[in-house]
């Protein structure tokens, strides 16, 4: 009398692989967790080590702390011209007045908004003109990287200049 093997039901396969994922899971979690440590073999555990033979880590340069800016302003007459370091936490550098910028730059950063965005293209903008000075600002703020362009062109971007003041020139008159 033979026996012939039960036949696989097509959720067994299924249920083995639930299975198989369930298990690799909670050991991901438990090593996460670091419930789980490697241990090394009671052969290498007893190996000496000497730390003469090992290679000395190479130093990495301190990552810079703070914010750094640069702002070059073109055509705006007065004095203001010029390319000026603006550094925040700790403040610092050769902006003409860099205790106040970094206090306005601070009151504009807020969570979701962007001080140095760009006015949104469907903005409807006012059609004056306030002069022909532009600023170019880069550097790191909150950080993130800053490449941001101002100038005078229309309504929306001199609130958009005004707005920054002083980290660019008073140029309301």
């Amino acid at each position: 009398m033979s026996q012939t093997p039960p036949a696989a039901s097509p959720s067994r396969p299924a249920a083995a692989l639930g299975r198989l994922f369930l298990g690799a899971a909670a050991s991901l979690a438990a090593a996460a967790a670091g419930t789980l440590a490697p241990v090394a073999p009671d052969a290498y555990a007893a190996e000496a080590v000497s730390h003469a033979s090992l290679p000395l880590p190479t130093p990495t340069p301190a990552p810079e702390t703070g914010d750094r800016l640069t702002v070059t302003v073109r055509e705006a007459g007065g004095g203001a011209d010029g390319t000026f370091e603006l550094r925040c936490h700790p403040q610092g550098g050769s902006h003409p007045d860099a205790r106040e910028a970094c206090g306005r730059l601070d009151r504009r950063t807020v969570w979701g908004k962007d001080p140095f965005a760009p006015v949104r293209p469907d903005a409807v903008c006012t059609m004056q003109y306030g002069g022909p000075a532009t600023a170019y600002v880069t550097g790191t703020w909150a950080g993130r990287r800053v490449d941001a362009r101002f100038d005078r062109g229309n309504g929306c971007e001199i609130a958009r200049w005004d707005a920054l003041v002083p980290v660019l020139p008073d140029l309301r008159a």
